[in-house]
């Protein structure tokens, strides 16, 4: 006999039983954060939180802390990717909780909701798992933060742990209204890459500047001179921001240098617009060096891709959500954020679907309502794991169903 299929409002339910639970694993984990790859004690706490799973098939990183469980339904079937975050950023927190961090670093961007949040959907599945046709990969993932942990979770090989997923999502907190999810078919985050133009000259003394070739109004004119290219090159549709956020030349006040050194980061939100870039800059740099007699090196390196949402899967996802925790709490989002994320590193290869969860609490005081990820004083509300937890899972549930039904049929 097949055992029911999941109900949302069972589901929710379930979520609301196991959420004391999960918010302790996340106070836990936001009193001891760690940063980048190699996060030991945050590994240990999850694989504390699965032990006593029976069944689940676990393995963890050897280049990085990693874990990937595997748990397989009663019923063979597709496969279904949940990543969680884990690590930390290097701030010293002001937030004024009682479970605030002490060691120099904070969960300011909110991944030990993250982790707790898919603890909790791991859990809620694998009560489920004889009603489940199909299997799900949870992936916990350190280094987000600039260290492309899903890089090298994906050369050990995460998407091979049960077969290439039919589907993948993650669910980011932010401080917007509690318990209320946004998302947006096609780009929802921008790619990230970091620019780094060398203007070389000829030196000599600042009191005969007509003997020397000056990289430095070279430089300074190159910094008005990308703004203006982003904006006569590349289609306002189609945004593009490049900020220079380092100059560097010379040491001495009377010497003009040989070098000067422009660094800063680039966002955009195609594909296309990824590819062209590095190109327009170097014209550009080119040009304006020259111009003073100069020459430019420019190193242009594209660090995490666009995020990309599959629009079949959103679609879908949008409409699962629904029916979870109603349409008052689904929010279109009318064009991508400027931050970047290395999931996009997974839906590369797997259509799926990014979402953010508001989890500002109710409670905030005015003047801190203004406050974002990353922010030393950012708070968010752990009541909102259950969702979290729940959202997961039914996501997971329906791709398995939706997926399930989509495979050709076999006959031994």
């Amino acid at each position: 006999m097949t055992a029911p299929a999941l109900a949302p409002a069972q589901l929710l339910a379930d979520a609301a039983r196991i959420l004391p639970e999960l918010v302790t694993l996340r106070r836990d984990l936001h009193r001891h954060p760690e940063v980048g790859l190699h996060l030991p004690r945050t590994q240990q706490a999850v694989l504390r939180a699965l032990d006593g799973l029976s069944g689940l098939e676990i393995v963890c990183g050897t280049a990085t802390t990693s874990v990937v469980a595997v748990l397989r339904g009663g019923r063979p079937g597709p496969t279904v990717l949940l990543r969680g975050d884990m690590d930390a950023l290097p701030v010293t927190e002001l937030a004024d909780v009682e479970y605030r961090s002490t060691n120099g670093a904070m969960h300011a961007c909110g991944h030990d909701l993250h982790t707790a949040g898919l603890v909790g959907a791991a859990r809620l599945l694998h009560a489920a798992r004889d009603t489940l046709a199909g299997t799900v990969v949870f992936m916990f993932q350190p280094g987000e933060e600039g260290h492309d942990g899903a890089q090298v979770m994906l050369d050990e090989g995460v998407l091979a742990a049960a077969g290439t997923p039919a589907a993948a999502f993650a669910v980011h907190v932010g401080p917007g209204d509690r318990g209320t999810f946004v998302t947006r078919p096609g780009p929802i985050l921008a790619g990230a890459a970091e620019l780094r133009i060398t203007v070389r000259g000829s030196g000599g003394h600042g009191s005969q500047p007509h003997s020397t070739h000056d990289p430095i109004p070279a430089a300074a004119a190159l910094v008005g001179a990308l703004q203006s290219m982003v904006t006569r090159r590349f289609p306002a549709f189609d945004p593009v921001v490049l900020s220079i956020t380092r100059v560097r030349a010379g040491d001495a006040l009377n010497v003009i240098p040989d070098t000067a050194e422009l660094a800063g980061t680039v966002r955009m939100v195609s594909p296309d617009a990824a590819t062209r870039l590095p190109e327009r800059i170097r014209e550009t740099a080119d040009g304006v060096a020259s111009a003073h007699g100069c020459t430019a090196e420019v190193d242009f390196d594209l660090g995490y891709p666009v995020t990309v949402n599959d629009p079949a899967e959103t679609a879908a996802a949008v409409g699962d959500l629904t029916r979870l925790v109603g349409a008052e709490s689904i929010v279109s989002m009318p064009h991508p954020a400027m931050g970047s994320e290395d999931f996009s590193r997974i839906l590369e290869r797997v259509p799926g679907t990014y979402l953010f969860l508001g989890a500002r609490p109710d409670d905030v005081p005015e003047e801190a309502r203004g406050e974002v990820n990353h922010s030393p004083r950012i708070v968010f509300d752990d009541a909102v794991l259950g969702t979290h937890a729940a959202a997961l899972a039914w996501l997971a549930v329906r791709a398995l169903e939706r997926h399930g039904r989509s495979r050709p049929a076999t006959h031994g």
